[in-house]
């Protein structure tokens, strides 16, 4: 946007966020120019909007603040076998990628009622290309059409679709990470969860800010619930549709992967959270049972950094850097492990 180019108007959107540090560091300043200019336009909220709507005022939104998608990565359109019906994918091949590769099954964000392959197209690009692997980004149904457990019964059937196409596309099937960011990663910490123990279960889970505790009682949600971009009333949007009223069912493994029994024996993990996010302490805590139970895990925190940040690179550098800084420790992780801080 040419108004963030400007440093002085840049700095007066920024200033009052700047103002307020987390854990000791304050916002990025073109993160907190872009929020100021969400209030000056009044027009983030979501709530009472048709999902139609709500899900072209998240396209638009997007298309806005991402940045151009990085040279070097050839994209074929696929379908696959969804639960119910054949389903949307994208895979992305890096130029001059040899055959086979590892893979990278990826599932978008957005709530689980907005977002789709277009949205998370030029991030899924620099995954592919900082990771030097082939990429497969799926569609899954979305609520409030079609509610839990729709998202999650279609991200398993993709695994174990790319696990049987897997030599086709040029990839190893027992080197396939299952990644998404916010409702993206928390239906890949399921299938992580899920698809223990089977034949080709997968070689790791990439966590981005991860949406693990559905019952939303974490610190965070009451320090940064509201003027951070994923508010509470989003919040309330997105799991009324997705899940309904009932908050008993919010505590069961498949609603809040934290709660799972056990951890034991899932895949090996990158989980990353930013500091201005309420799903920074649950992400946290997932990371820290992984350990807690045996399981090779690594956590990041961007500390200045907000939810959505991996498709705002082209209004925030720093966003940018975390996501090539994300996609090569993908590529290192998929081809010798994860290794400890």
């Amino acid at each position: 946007m040419a108004v963030l180019r400007q440093p002085l108007l840049r700095r007066l959107l920024a200033s009052e966020r700047m103002g307020v540090l987390v854990e000791g560091v304050s916002v990025d300043e073109e993160l907190a120019a872009v929020l100021g200019l969400d209030d000056l336009k009044g027009d983030s909220s979501i709530a009472g909007l048709a999902p139609r709507v709500a899900r072209a005022k998240f396209a638009e939104g997007i298309a806005v603040i991402e940045g151009d998608p990085p040279p070097g990565v050839r994209a074929r359109e696929l379908t696959y076998p969804g639960a119910v019906s054949l389903l949307r994918a994208r895979l992305y091949e890096p130029e001059g990628l040899a055959s086979p590769s590892p893979g990278i099954l990826y599932a978008h964000g957005g709530g689980f009622m907005t977002c789709d392959l277009d949205t998370h197209d030029v991030f899924c690009r620099r995954l592919a290309l900082g990771a030097n692997a082939r990429v497969v980004s799926i569609e899954y149904r979305l609520s409030p059409e079609d509610p839990y457990p729709a998202a999650l019964l279609d991200g398993l059937a993709a695994y174990r679709w790319l696990v049987d196409v897997a030599p086709s596309l040029g990839i190893v099937r027992t080197r396939i990470a299952v990644a998404g960011e916010s409702a993206g990663a928390h239906m890949s910490a399921l299938i992580a969860q899920h698809m223990r123990g089977e034949d080709v279960p997968p070689a790791l889970q990439v966590l981005i800010y991860p949406a693990v505790d559905a019952t939303r009682a974490m610190a965070s949600h009451l320090l940064l619930g509201d003027r951070w971009m994923l508010t509470e009333d989003m919040l309330t949007a997105f799991y009324t549709s997705y899940f309904g009223d009932h908050m008993a069912i919010r505590r069961e493994t498949d609603t809040s992967p934290l709660f799972a029994n056990s951890l034991a024996g899932v895949a090996p993990a990158l989980v990353y959270t930013a500091g201005f996010d309420p799903l920074k302490d649950e992400g946290l805590a997932y990371a820290e049972r992984l350990v807690r139970e045996g399981i090779p895990a690594r956590h990041a925190r961007f500390a200045r950094l907000i939810h959505g940040f991996i498709t705002m690179t082209g209004v925030s550098k720093a966003s940018k850097i975390a996501c090539e800084r994300m996609a090569t420790e993908v590529g290192e992780a998929l081809r010798v492990g994860v290794r400890p801080v």
